[in-house]
């Protein structure tokens, strides 16, 4: 849907951002915290180089809800303290604002975690062609996962801030812009998570 990329810009505008997806990769990398977990878990895991073999993990999490499951609980554990870490030091550095970089933050009921949830999303035949370009995906792989997620009108409804990403670049990076203009001069005036706010009309850019 162009998460990552909306990300990365984020961040080019001084917006610190938390990435889960990045803390699971060094969780697995040689002397990362969950390796022995894992390894424990899951036979024949482990790297030449020490860490853990991402694609043979998936290979046995994939189609295995039970092995997923087992995978998970080592693993967001870790994943919620390093978050809380992160924004700890957000608060102590006094920064306006923070965002978490999550993936299935609906499915989880992690958006009651925010003040607000910015979804981006792209037509389906964008999104289809972005992601089997990625390497060792597959047709079957990318029905797997979106059998997972929450359908994207859904998650579109349930948002604060809707962009769409398949305009070209120039034109996520200046929604995106205007959100963070936004939130930084008028978040008392814009009605977060915790307050009485009508779900059906989220701001779209």
């Amino acid at each position: 849907m162009g998460k990552t990329t909306a990300a990365a810009t984020l961040r080019r505008f001084g917006v610190p951002v938390f990435d889960a997806d990045r803390v699971v990769h060094h969780l697995l990398e040689s002397g990362g915290g969950a390796v022995e977990q894992v390894s424990t878990a899951f036979s024949h895991v482990r790297g030449k180089s020490g860490g853990i073999d991402r694609g043979l993990l998936g290979q046995r999490v994939f189609g295995d809800p039970a092995a997923l499951d087992r995978l998970e609980r080592i693993l967001h554990p870790m994943v919620a303290a390093a978050e809380k870490r992160f924004l700890a030091h957000a608060r102590a550095r006094h920064q306006p604002l923070a965002v978490l970089d999550i993936p299935l933050l609906f499915e989880t009921g992690g958006e009651r975690r925010c003040d607000y949830v910015l979804v981006v999303s792209a037509p389906a035949f964008i999104q289809r062609q972005r992601v089997l370009r990625r390497p060792g995906m597959t047709e079957i792989r990318l029905a797997a996962i979106l059998e997972k997620q929450m359908p994207d009108s859904e998650k579109r409804r349930r948002a604060d801030f809707v962009v769409a990403t398949g305009s070209g670049r120039h034109l996520t990076l200046r929604r995106l812009r205007a959100i963070v203009r936004l939130l930084h001069g008028n978040r008392s005036s814009i009605p977060s998570r915790g307050r009485a706010r009508d779900r059906r009309r989220p701001a779209r850019w």
